[in-house]
């Protein structure tokens, strides 16, 4: 074995000689070094003119879990190629997409999500140009979450769980909270790479992780309320109102926390429920019941995967009105993303609802964007598509929905707009102005 693998290097070796003699480079643009929200240019040189060759990207995430992806092009006849000008002619996609290599890729274990448990540590994304089975040339792009001087600083502070990141510099800067969804999980890499736009944000657990239950039976929400107040006692954030960010489950805790809390200033519902789903929401002597999905109304896919669009019952009837968010009560401003081809729930038709129940109280206090061809999980720029995976609420793998490409194209626009979101509503106007 020690003699085969002894082999097996100085091919490798002998593989890797090769490519440099015959002259064909990988080049990253404009450094193989950058933020994970960032568009790099990925470019051949070297070949021989009109050559196939096939590019192939590599990933494997905090889990262990393989996401690859491959598209094959034409080298022009100069003997190069650029995904920022050239077409893949077949693979992950298709067309010309400079970023494709990195949104197409695919887990090798079919419905996992691509997780990054600890965003101090970069993205490697190692890519390869094969030609006949043999590697010309590989290059790996490191995209790092976390910009020089930000601090990450795992919070255990009386119930609160989470990790916070602080901007380089004296301050005070706005701060935000950012849930993520259920499952135990928060979102450093959302988290982080918001803070190097100038924010401290906490991303705040609220069950399932570290030590924290791992089912509960009830939500509170003085625990969000403590997570706000905790925020806002940090030496660097500003005492104005903070923002939060939200996803799926956590829409709702975000549209609770804006109406019943005083201090948030800005509020960012990524296809959320207006209703308040799963679990029963209690706050000082108040309990705003769950909206209960009716499991009778899964379907089961060709697949396997389950189809849950139509699970939950109609918020607007008489029975299920008590489970309303009374978001009429916020002073906050809200920007609702919504795709189109969400399959979880019925995110467009929630937060039209939800504008509609703001502005028949007189109030014009909201935006929507809508992307009629993206799925559930909004992510950061160029995170791979989630188009189904293990469901915690519904026990089983669930369809999220999305046209890959087209929803690659909305994380990138969705991203840019809550940034601009947030600079306007919790830093101001002069200061949006002056960063765009």
């Amino acid at each position: 074995m020690a003699l085969y693998l002894r082999i097996r290097e100085v091919v490798s070796i002998n593989a890797r000689q090769l490519c440099s003699l015959s002259g064909v480079q990988l080049r990253i643009l404009p450094s193989s070094s950058c933020f994970f929200d960032e568009a790099v240019q990925v470019q051949v040189s070297g070949l021989p003119p009109g050559q196939n060759v096939e590019l192939r990207a590599k990933h494997t995430d905090d889990k262990g879990v393989v996401f690859k992806a491959a598209a094959t092009y034409r080298a022009d006849q100069q003997g190069e190629v650029d995904l920022s000008r050239q077409p893949s002619t077949g693979g992950s996609y298709t067309g010309v997409e400079p970023m494709g290599l990195f949104w197409s890729m695919l887990p090798e274990s079919p419905h996992k999500k691509l997780l990054k448990r600890d965003a101090s540590r970069p993205a490697l994304i190692h890519i390869e140009v094969h030609k006949d089975g043999q590697i010309l040339t590989e290059e790996t792009n490191e995209r790092r979450f976390m910009a020089d001087g930000v601090q990450r600083v795992p919070v255990r502070h009386g119930r609160l769980r989470g990790t916070l990141f602080i901007p380089p510099g004296e301050g005070p800067f706005p701060g935000i909270i950012d849930l993520y969804t259920l499952g135990g999980t928060v979102c450093e890499p959302r988290a982080a790479l918001l803070a190097n736009k100038g924010f401290v944000v906490f991303a705040l657990a609220f069950y399932g992780y570290q030590d924290m239950p791992k089912t509960v039976d009830r939500l509170d929400l003085e625990y969000f309320e403590e997570g706000v107040t905790f925020l806002q006692t940090q030496p660097k954030v500003k005492k104005t109102g903070i923002g939060v960010l939200s996803i799926s489950k956590s829409g709702d805790l975000a549209l609770s926390m804006s109406s019943f809390l005083p201090n948030v200033s800005a509020t960012v519902c990524i296809n959320a429920c207006i209703a308040n789903t799963l679990l029963p929401l209690h706050y000082k002597d108040m309990v705003i019941p769950p909206l209960i999905p009716n499991y009778q109304n899964v379907t089961t896919t060709p697949s396997g995967v389950d189809n849950v669009l139509n699970a939950l019952p109609n918020v607007s009837a008489e029975e299920n009105r008590c489970t309303v968010i009374p978001i009429e009560r916020a002073s906050c401003r809200f920007l609702f993303i919504v795709s189109g081809d969400d399959r979880n729930w019925n995110s467009a038709f929630f937060a039209e609802q939800a504008c509609g129940r703001l502005k028949a109280h007189g109030k014009a206090n909201y935006d929507m964007v809508s992307y009629p061809t993206a799925g559930h999980f909004m992510e950061v720029p160029y995170m791979p598509h989630y188009p189904s995976g293990f469901h915690a609420a519904v026990g089983s793998v669930v369809a999220f929905g999305g046209e890959p490409k087209a929803h690659a194209y909305a994380q990138v626009d969705a991203w840019r707009r809550v940034q601009e979101f947030f600079q306007k509503h919790l830093n101001g106007d002069e200061c949006l102005r002056s960063s765009l």
